[in-house]
């Protein structure tokens, strides 16, 4: 079918110096997680947006920038109504033909899968309002966006994957997009276990506990009554200074081995607290030097 829409503005010289990246997929599947993984790693990220305005949005940001979001992403669904999915590969192709270097991921999931993540979270299928069934509006959004999977440069199957590994697998296939190694900083339980795909693990047990205040239990590291409390104790600075310094005497190492994605996970006794906050003040230092840095608290999300 030929494009309707106008000639995209993206100026030819620039063009091949833009990188877009489309997420679609089944609902439920991963496609939030995915595109806020892309924002982590500074791409320039936009949700929802319908098919005719693609172009401009790509010629809008490569016009207006200064190479800062060359690297951008778009979610695309069935929220979108109408004829948009269907006129979606026309404008993909007329991007392409522009010499935009486009990838089309799709993500995917088993229907049990889909049917018990709805459920758990309660939330309701965007073609729930037609009055279909869960299992039918599941079965309608498959069809829409068949011939958007045909024509994917990726198809993940999250269905055995949980948010984190999932995080993983997009920041790992895009880290090229940002300089030197990408940083998963990652919080967890001792009592849990260990993440099983962390490449350094940090004790953080030895430090003041704000479990044992009441007012503090039931907050977490993110909240500034436990930043209060923890910053008030000198031990915790001498921590977050000493990963630091062991952080940056390797990481170059890593680097110059070409490793583009490493994960250094802080665990203390429940993961709500001080291996959050260490987390939350690790990622904050490191972004003010360098792409690329992604957070995960396991016991929160």
């Amino acid at each position: 079918m030929p494009s309707t829409e106008p000639t995209s503005p993206i100026p030819p010289a620039e063009a091949d110096e833009t990188h877009l990246v489309v997420l679609t997929g089944v609902s439920g599947g991963g496609k939030t997680v995915a595109l806020r993984t892309l924002e982590d790693l500074e791409f320039f990220c936009v949700d929802n947006l319908p098919s005719a305005l693609l172009p401009h949005l790509v010629g809008a940001v490569v016009q207006g920038g200064d190479g800062a979001h060359r690297h951008i992403a778009v979610g695309m669904d069935v929220r979108t109504r109408g004829t948009d999915l269907a006129n979606m590969p026309s404008v993909l192709s007329d991007l392409a033909a522009t010499g935009v270097k486009l990838h089309l991921i799709f993500i995917d999931c088993s229907d049990a899968i889909l049917i018990k993540r709805f459920s758990e979270t309660r939330r309701r299928h965007p073609l729930a309002a037609r009055g279909l069934s869960l299992g039918d509006a599941i079965a309608a959004e498959r069809k829409l966006l068949r011939p958007l999977m045909a024509i994917a440069d990726k198809v993940i199957d999250s269905s055995n994957l949980n948010v984190h590994q999932l995080r993983r697998l997009i920041a790992t296939d895009y880290a090229q997009a940002t300089k030197g190694v990408t940083l998963m900083f990652q919080s967890f339980a001792f009592r849990r276990g260990l993440p099983p795909d962390a490449d350094f693990v940090f004790d953080a047990r030895c430090l003041p506990n704000p479990h044992w205040q009441a007012a503090l239990r039931p907050l977490s590291g993110k909240d500034a009554p436990v930043r209060e409390f923890l910053e008030a104790a000198p031990l915790v600075g001498e921590y977050f200074d000493d990963t630091v310094r062991w952080l940056d005497a390797w990481l170059p190492r890593f680097e110059a081995d070409d490793r583009s994605y490493l994960t250094v996970a802080i665990g203390c006794t429940g993961g709500r607290h001080r291996s959050v906050y260490l987390v939350e003040k690790l990622a904050a230092h490191y972004r003010g030097q360098r792409e690329g840095v992604l957070t995960f608290h396991r016991e929160l999300e």
